[in-house]
């Protein structure tokens, strides 16, 4: 056995899916095994890759032992003269892993090996190549030395900054994302420490392998996608407790007892440090809206109460100085209380909520002030005023902070992505059917043949032509069909096209799900429908609600449907099963096996109705009952209603 590949997964079903084909597919001409530990996940993991990849060597843990006992389970019974480490957000080249065998075999020395890495933008990630996070190099890390001089051999250590991206390099430590090792140095260095829950393992293993006597090498000669960011979110304060910890311990298991006592001191200090710039950064961020509207509205009290009061009373001194002190903050808190309940403080601004927040607080405003004894009543007129500077300020207010990239609370974007897919005919087809149904709806510019220079009648372009399509067309992303185009063009064209700050996504072939990652501190993006449970009791009530009122119109214009060549007297007795709840109009499509998803009637029509295909593959056609299963909505059935209406005397 040459290779033995293992993959820990937690949560991440369409991210390992994609991986795995991308293994697959490097590995066709390699005698390898692939390992799969899933920690648990609970979402359906573990059945598609049963289903999808029976060859996989699938462990099915019943507890989150942590990603260093994951590893080490497969590693323990792992046959291959070499074994590699990949994170399932990931996704390789079709010759990733003969080029790093070939690298190895002829570098004896060699006792293991990282790859170049990039985002799902095209941007190389640092981490690719590290040295060892001595005190004076995590302290310049942690303090920003190393972004203000991102080249310096000194200040710049921690992702060894002065060394040449694209060139073959030895280095100190490696990413556990993809770390390909030589199996008899794993023997002499032993495996994945386990005081280790996540971060860190790799760092204590690279520097093992080192003190045993081998070479850590970077190897940039092939280039894999590491959607980062999917099984944590690495900006969160829980990562940086558990990242900053596990330093804590490589250094009290490898520095001298005075080195791991000031590494121990400096890295307490940066956790409670980024833990108090963290709380200060997100009470900032919440009170700032609430307090600028609350002084914006006072002082639009404070500068038109002598101006009405001279309109009014010829006078600029009517109203007693309690108004001001006493009555408009009262006014304003009810005005803030009502706008909180009604979501204007939410990271996306709608106007509906500033008003409802506005015109609630000012109908209780009245309302108490009806309550108040005669000399505590000031003026309704100002409180009416009061309700207009109150909406205009806080509009005003909003744009403000939409416009500073510091606050959170934004305006809803009414830029539509302009999209490019590359691929050939039967994938686009797919592809448009998936992107159609999602959420987010782009605007499908056209497509691009995945050649270099031949192109059909329904292509604007040609690969070569890529980047003038791409500047031409303004376009913000693009979907690879990886069916059509191999991953070592999609990596290469990711690379060059990433002066354009494009989203890059890529469409496996028999896959419901299109997937990216359009920064290396966000989660991996995809297009799907969004999640909702055809099983919950509401989506229940209303499958039904839709099921009667359909019947009922079906049932009043079947005089005329009956006269149809296609209809007969099975479209009344569908009519009369859906309303008597014998069975639903839509459904799953029985061809497939359906024993694992939620119960639900027998169907007149189903998910595959809704297509313009015609020899689905059983793969896609299950994939259809799972969708429609865990994103319903009566939408989509008044969709597949709507288009399969032809059938439905079946």
């Amino acid at each position: 056995m040459k290779l033995s590949i293992v993959i820990v997964n937690y949560n991440v079903k369409h991210f390992i899916e994609q991986c795995l084909i991308s293994v697959f597919k490097a590995t066709s001409n390699i005698q390898s095994e692939v390992f799969v530990v899933d920690n648990n996940s609970v979402d359906g993991s573990c059945a598609m890759i049963q289903e999808k990849f029976p060859e996989v060597n699938l462990i099915e843990n019943k507890k989150n032992y942590g990603f260093s006992y994951a590893n080490n389970q497969a590693m323990r019974i792992a046959k291959g003269e070499y074994v590699l480490l990949l994170n399932p957000d990931t996704v390789v080249q079709e010759d990733s892993f003969e080029k790093c065998i070939l690298f190895m075999d002829s570098h004896p020395q060699a006792g293991s090996l990282g790859v170049k890495m990039i985002d799902g933008k095209g941007n190389f990630l640092p981490e690719s190549k590290r040295s060892l996070p001595t005190p004076s190099v995590s302290f310049y890390k942690i303090f920003g030395l190393s972004r203000l001089f991102p080249k310096s051999k000194r200040f710049a250590r921690y992702h060894l900054g002065h060394l040449d991206n694209n060139t073959v390099n030895e280095v100190e430590i490696l990413s556990g994302a993809f770390m390909f090792m030589r199996k008899t140095a794993l023997d002499k260095t032993g495996l994945l420490d386990e005081d280790y829950f996540m971060y860190g393992e790799d760092v204590d293993l690279s520097y093992r392998i080192l003190k045993s006597g081998f070479k850590n090498y970077y190897f940039p000669e092939t280039t894999i996608i590491h959607y980062k960011g999917e099984s944590t979110k690495k900006g969160s304060l829980n990562y940086v407790f558990i990242f900053y910890n596990a330093m804590i311990i490589f250094a009290r298991k490898h520095f001298s007892s005075k080195n791991a006592k000031l590494y121990s001191v400096l890295i307490n200090f940066a956790i409670y440090f980024r833990a108090f710039i963290a709380i200060l950064n997100r009470f900032v961020k919440n009170v700032t809206l609430p307090i600028i509207d609350s002084i914006g509205i006072f002082f639009g009290f404070y500068f038109i109460k002598p101006v009405w009061e001279q309109l009014k009373f010829g006078s600029d001194s009517y109203y007693p100085r309690e108004f001001l002190l006493y009555a408009v903050p009262a006014y304003i808190l009810i005005w803030i209380i009502c706008l909180w309940f009604n979501n204007a403080y939410s990271k996306r601004i709608k106007l509906i909520n500033l008003l409802k927040g506005v015109a609630i607080g000012t109908i209780c405003i009245l309302a108490f002030y009806a309550l108040l004894p005669l000399n505590f009543r000031f003026s309704r007129a100002l409180i009416l005023i009061g309700t207009v500077l109150a909406f205009g300020i806080t509009i005003l207010n909003r744009s403000i902070v939409h416009a500073i990239n510091y606050f959170p609370q934004k305006y809803s974007q009414t830029k539509t992505l302009r999209m490019v897919i590359v691929g050939l005919s039967n994938e686009i087809s797919r592809v448009s059917e998936i992107i159609k149904e999602a959420t987010i709806k782009p605007i499908i510019i056209g497509s691009v043949s995945p050649q270099d220079d031949q192109k059909e009648n329904y292509h604007i372009g040609n690969l070569n032509q890529l980047a003038e399509i791409v500047k031409v067309h303004k376009i913000d992303e693009l979907v690879f069909c990886a069916k059509d185009i191999a991953s070592n063009k999609i990596i290469d064209l990711m690379l060059t096209l990433s002066e354009f700050n494009l989203n890059f996504k890529i469409a496996q072939p028999d896959t419901l799900t299109i997937i990216g990652s359009n920064s290396i501190e966000t989660a991996g993006e995809l297009y799907a429908i969004n999640i909702n449970s055809i099983s919950k009791e509401e989506n229940i009530r209303k499958k039904r609600v839709f099921d009667i009122v359909s019947s009922f119109f079906v049932l009043l214009i079947s005089p005329i449907l009956i006269l149809m060549p296609k209809h007969n007297i099975n479209l009344i007795r569908n009519i009369l099963n859906v309303i008597c709840g014998k069975k639903t109009w839509i459904g799953y499509n029985c061809s497939d096996n359906i024993e694992n998803l939620p119960n639900i009637k027998q169907g007149v029509l189903n998910p595959i109705d809704s297509r313009n295909q015609s020899n689905l593959s059983h793969e896609f056609i299950h994939n259809s009952n799972i969708v429609y299963a865990k994103n319903y909505t009566v939408w989509n059935d008044f969709k597949i209603f709507f288009r399969g209406f032809k059938n439905i005397s079946r």
